[in-house]
């Protein structure tokens, strides 16, 4: 593994020797800081992107793309939204796809939080570009 810089701001680096994160104590960023109210942390290998979001309830993210392809699988709460205009309900223990270049939004329901893993290609970046 390389040692290059993250792709993601503010995102953690696996280094060469790197093996175990604790995601209770790597730095919290903003899953999409122009569109999205997710946050947590992020960790970077050379091919993959993982993260621990936190939606509060209610929140979310506005309809957004991402030239990398997307898995989100939901730990808690339920996620509402859409991906290529199609209505989607993700409860916990739902697994969630995203294909590149698609544009989705939603976010956790009213009832309460939605707590996500996700994990992208690292051919890009965790953030999308907001549409419109």
């Amino acid at each position: 593994m390389s040692a290059s810089a993250a792709r993601t701001p503010g995102a953690t680096r696996a280094a060469p020797g790197d093996y175990v994160f604790d995601l209770g104590t790597v730095a919290k960023i903003m899953g999409g800081p122009a569109y999205s109210t997710a946050h947590g942390p992020c960790v970077e290998g050379d091919r993959m992107i993982v993260a621990l979001m936190r939606m509060p309830a209610g929140t979310g993210a506005e309809p957004h793309s991402h030239p990398n392809e997307q898995w989100i699988y939901v730990l808690e709460g339920t996620f509402r939204g859409t991906v290529g205009g199609k209505p989607v309900e993700a409860p916990a223990g739902s697994c969630l796809y995203i294909p590149a270049e698609t544009i989705h939004s939603g976010g956790a329901t009213k009832d309460g939080d939605v707590v996500f893993f996700t994990v992208k290609d690292a051919s890009h970046s965790l953030h999308g570009m907001k549409a419109g």
